[in-house]
Parts: structure tokens; C-alpha cells; sequence
């Protein structure tokens, strides 16, 4: 998914770092040590790491390579001589690329199984869906409740007169969320209404930012702690867990709501390197990713949901995260087909 994806990508950044891991490094030494390629947004807890390693006897290196679609990148350019032995990070935007491109070799982890079949669809067998969440637009509940405004409810409504100039958004050339809200207009518009919707957007006053973290931190009003002047920003459904957990002062409430109308599915896949140097190791791990002490790691490490049905949610995500029960989506291959395109087009449309 991507690459800077949540408020808590930027939060952890520093601890995940902590953990018994090199950033530096581009194969496995030997048996005992594994590789892990990811995204710079992976984050696991000191304890569960450390626990499959005495458990496995295994030195897991975390080699980090920039936004999901950098890490793909890579992987391709790298094909038969990964960096590492397992890439953990590619989304349902990319996934059908790095399976067409070979970058896999064939593995089904343990517990794959207990993973929907939803899920894994686009995967070949050579991938297995580890956590998932949902790109939408966040809104700041305090601002829309002050000024006395209804906050919009759809794609629809954010071209409406009364969110005019409110809303931030990503570009989709430089930003993962900012692809993903564009592929969410493009399944709501259709082929023939997605461009004259984004001309609508940019009339009705959207900023588009570079990414996330300028979106979110920098423009948002919550996010920027009162210092910005949008009220919508293209964030997660995640978000507002994020910004409980994190705040100096626990607030009764979270400060920010989702719009679920506007969410697009996201789906992190990792899978074993074709060519990996320790791939009996790049097996464990791939395991590993989906064990119960993982799975119930991944919501207040990533902030997003684990894949494994029936794994418990922390209370913080019970309370405060919202789950859209129908995502928007398009097929992984319609994705690949056309991402170039549509993102050419949209830089046409909005940006000149």
C-alpha cells in the first residue's frame, strides 16, 4: 500500500528503526539471516520480532526502499537478483506487475488459508495478503460543527459550492493515497466521468500537494494542529485511531471522521523473491507474516487491518477506525493496464 500511508507512518518511522534490523545490505549472508524488502512505513514491535527470531534462529534484516511503488520498481530492475529474500509492501495497485514481471517465486505461506479469498485474488499463488485498509477523504469534525456545515457524504458532494476551497489532495505521479483517490473517482465516474469530475474538483478549489505528509501534517487542520486551512484531506479510514494513540492528551473522541463513500480498498501483499538467497528463510518469515503474533501486531504498528480472519482489533480501532462495507476497488489488471495513462491524463487535467 504505500508508501507514506497514515499519521503513524511518520510516528514510527524512528521506533520500527530500533528494531534488530539493517537498512544497508543487499543479500542474505548466509542461512541465518533473512532479508526483508518493504516499504519505509513497515513497522513491527520489538517484542514480536524478537520472538521469531530465537523462535526460528533467524537474523531478520528490514531493508527499506522508499513508497510501494519505488519497492516494486526495484524489484522488477532486480528480477533473479532480488535485494532480499522476501518484499513485503506491494499493493493492489502493482500487485499484477510484479507477478507479471516474475518478481515471485511460487510460495503459500501457513495460514494462507484462513486469509479471504477476496483477498488473494490477482496473487497467482506467488503472493499472500498480509494487512489491508482503505484510502478516503478525513474530515475535521470540530471545524464542520463550528461553521455549521453538514460534511459531505460521497464523491458527489465534494464539488458542491459549500466545500469549495476545503478540500487537500495527493498527486496520484507522486503519492500512493493520492493514486488511490483517483482510481476511487474512476470507479464511481466510470471511463467517461472521471476527467470532467476532476475538472469540477479543481474548479471547486482542490489543493493538490506533493503528499501525504504535506496534506496531512502540513494543510489539514487537524493534522496540523489548527496551523492549516483544509478541513478534507485524503488520508485513511485509519487516521483517527492514529491521532488518539498519538495525542499528548488523550481525547474523549477522535478529532478527524472518514467519509466511507470516498474509501478505495488497499491490499499490502508480500511474497517470496524469485532468485532469493536464503529462501528457506524467506519462507519462515513469509509465515511468520501471517502467525497470530503479526497479525495482532499490525493494527497499532501500521495502522491498518491484518489479513487473518478472526484476528482480535485492539480497542482503539473498535472505537475509532471506520471499515466502509463496500470499498471501491478495480481489478488489479485494469490497474496495471491503464496507471500510466490515467495518471497522464489527470496531470493533463487538474495540474495545466
Amino acid at each position: 500500500m504505500r508508501a507514506p500511508r497514515l499519521l503513524a507512518a511518520a510516528l514510527l518511522l524512528a521506533a520500527a528503526a530500533a528494531c534488530s534490523s539493517s537498512d544497508s545490505g543487499s543479500e542474505s549472508a548466509d542461512s541465518t539471516t533473512v532479508t526483508l524488502v518493504t516499504h519505509e512505513s513497515f513497522a513491527v514491535s520489538d517484542a514480536v520480532l524478537a520472538s521469531f527470531q530465537k523462535q526460528s534462529g533467524l537474523t531478520v534484516k528490514i531493508l527499506r526502499s522508499g513508497d510501494a511503488g519505488a519497492v516494486v520498481n526495484k524489484a522488477v530492475l532486480s528480477k533473479g537478483n532480488p535485494q532480499g529474500d522476501v518484499l513485503f509492501g506491494v499493493d493492489n495497485t502493482f500487485l499484477s506487475r510484479a507477478v507479471g514481471a516474475g518478481v515471485f517465486a511460487p510460495y503459500e505461506p501457513t495460514g494462507v488459508g484462513n486469509v479471504p479469498t477476496a483477498l488473494q485474488q490477482g496473487t497467482d499463488g506467488k503472493a499472500t495478503a498480509v494487512d489491508y485498509g482503505d484510502v478516503c477523504v478525513n474530515y475535521d469534525k470540530a471545524w464542520f460543527t463550528k461553521k455549521g456545515i453538514t460534511p459531505p457524504a460521497s464523491y458527489a458532494d465534494l464539488i458542491k459550492p459549500q466545500y469549495k476551497n476545503l478540500l487537500v489532495v495527493e498527486n496520484p505521479a507522486t503519492s500512493s493515497p493520492g493514486l488511490a483517490f483517483v482510481l476511487g473517482s474512476i470507479a464511481v465516474e466510470g471511463d467517461g466521468g472521471w476527467k470532467p469530475y476532476w475538472e469540477k474538483l479543481k474548479a471547486n478549489g482542490a489543493l493538490v500537494v506533493d503528499g501525504w505528509e504535506e496534506a496531512y501534517q502540513q494543510r489539514f487542520t487537524v493534522g496540523s494542529q489548527g496551523k492549516g486551512d483544509r478541513p478534507l484531506v485524503v488520508s485513511y479510514a485509519s487516521s483517527p485511531p492514529a491521532e488518539v494513540v498519538y495525542a499528548e492528551k488523550k481525547p474523549k473522541d477522535a478529532p478527524s471522521g472518514v467519509v466511507t463513500d470516498t474509501c478505495f480498498r488497499q491490499v499490502e501483499y508480500a511474497g517470496l523473491l524469485d532468485g532469493a538467497a536464503n529462501p528457506t528463510g524467506g519462507k519462515k518469515l513469509l509465515d511468520f507474516l501471517l502467525s497470530p503474533a503479526f497479525q495482532n501486531d499490525v493494527p497499532l504498528q501500521m495502522f491498518v487491518w491484518p489479513s487473518v480472519t478472526g484476528t482480535a482489533l485492539p480497542a482503539e480501532f473498535t472505537k475509532y477506525a471506520a471499515l466502509p462495507t463496500k470499498p471501491l476497488t478495480l481489478p488489479a489488471d485494469q490497474i496495471t493496464k491503464n496507471r500510466e495513462a490515467w495518471i497522464d491524463e489527470w496531470t493533463q487535467t487538474v495540474l495545466r
